[in-house]
């Protein structure tokens, strides 16, 4: 049972360190890959990350059942990975099903929750936003858990405004402990931190701003290249003065050019495939598709001059 409380949560500002946004393996049957899966959680965490984000974008979650995300993230914990590192992302359209996993991150003592709001309605006013978001915090009223809030408009189309940011502070405090800024505006971001940072942190998605929120205060991320990048991403994030900068920034900037030839959530996942040898990183669910083997061999050539390497990133 978790242990979160609000005089707990005052003594952390924003997300300790870089949560990876976990990749999802799948077998052949479509299904999750549970032995790749905490594998996979593991080694992120034995290459010193500070948790671990399942099922958000980058995760496929919306493609998940609730059902499986939850058994899933007790797979996590069951296989060795500590439940106070991971935080649990809704990412989905109806909110007794947010309820849901938010209920269930706080049953297995996870570190909190991101919470994305609800995306298939759009042009949706800030109100309906905040109900969605009210809805959820008073279902976790009894033992409450810390709250990042998932602003990623170019696939939500649902945008989380400041003036949600502030309505949700003035009304849950120090349960509100972060932003995840995934819109991949600079300016915006700082925008975020300029007005809300501290008491929250704000957390970019987008690997390059890292150095420069660092700066600002924010010593944490959410990263997708942070699942074969974990070392680079954890510098940016969190030693925005290291003598690796600049190198550590062009390598970053290399990767973002290759995987932009590509669907960026295939592509991501091809890089694991080739890094791995294993055939359930290629799998995705339906809508999303794998790369083809023309792509897949142009993804490798393009990746081969860059070294990356798991074990040295």
């Amino acid at each position: 049972m978790t242990t979160n409380t609000p005089s707990a949560m005052n003594a952390q500002v924003g997300l300790p360190g870089l949560f990876p946004a976990l990749m999802t393996p799948l077998d052949a049957a479509g299904r999750i890959d549970r032995e790749v899966f905490v594998a996979h959680a593991q080694s992120l965490l034995a290459r010193g990350c500070a948790g671990l984000t399942p099922f958000g974008s980058t995760g496929e979650g919306p493609s998940f059942s609730v059902a499986e995300r939850c058994i899933a993230l007790e797979d996590l914990v069951q296989g060795g990975v500590p439940a106070s590192g991971l935080l649990a992302s809704t990412a989905c359209a109806a909110v007794s099903d947010a309820v849901t996993i938010a209920r269930h991150a706080q049953d297995i003592g996870a570190w909190g929750v991101m919470l994305m709001p609800p995306f298939y309605f759009k042009g949706v006013p800030d109100e309906g936003v905040l109900d969605f978001f009210e809805q959820v915090m008073q279902a976790c009223a009894d033992r409450p858990l810390r709250v990042v809030l998932y602003h990623i408009p170019q696939v939500t189309a649902v945008p989380v405004s400041h003036g949600v940011v502030a309505e949700m502070l003035r009304r849950h405090g120090p349960r509100i402990v972060a932003v995840k800024d995934s819109a991949g505006d600079l300016a915006h971001s700082v925008s975020l931190a300029e007005r809300f940072m501290p008491p929250v942190g704000v957390h970019v998605g987008h690997e390059p701003h890292l150095p420069e929120m660092a700066r600002r205060g924010s010593r944490g991320a959410v990263s997708g290249l942070a699942n074969f990048m974990p070392r680079t991403v954890r510098r940016l994030a969190c030693e925005p003065d290291a003598s690796t900068l600049s190198t550590d920034l062009a390598r970053i900037d290399a990767v973002l050019a290759v995987l932009a030839r590509h669907p960026l959530f295939p592509a991501l996942k091809a890089v694991m495939a080739l890094q791995t040898g294993r055939a359930s990183w290629l799998r995705l669910r339906p809508p999303l598709c794998a790369l083809d083997d023309a792509a897949l061999q142009r993804l490798r050539n393009d990746l081969a001059p860059l070294g990356l390497d798991p074990a040295v990133d």
